[in-house]
C-alpha cells in the first residue's frame, strides 16, 4: 500500500504523486518481497494506493484506489 497526503492542491492530488517510475518500483518491491517469503501466494497480494487529502477545516477525506499493480 502506498499513502500519500497532502493538505493543498498545489501539485494535484495526492494520487496524482503516484507515476508508472513509482509504480514501477512498487512492483518490484512486491515481487522481492514475494521472493523473501515464499509460503505467501502471489494472487493473495495487491497493491493500493490510498490519497489523502487534509482541508484547512472539516474533516480529511480519503480515497482507496485497490488493485492498482
Amino acid at each position: 500500500c502506498e499513502v500519500k497526503t497532502r493538505s493543498t492542491a498545489i501539485g494535484g492530488s495526492p494520487l496524482e504523486a503516484v507515476d508508472e517510475r513509482k509504480l514501477a518500483r512498487l512492483r518490484r518491491l512486491a515481487a522481492q518481497w514475494l521472493a523473501d517469503h515464499p509460503e505467501v501466494h502471489p494472487a493473495g497480494i495487491r497493491i493500493d494506493l490510498v490519497g489523502i487529502r487534509v482541508p484547512r477545516s472539516g474533516a480529511p477525506v480519503i480515497d482507496h484506489v485497490e488493485g492498482v499493480g
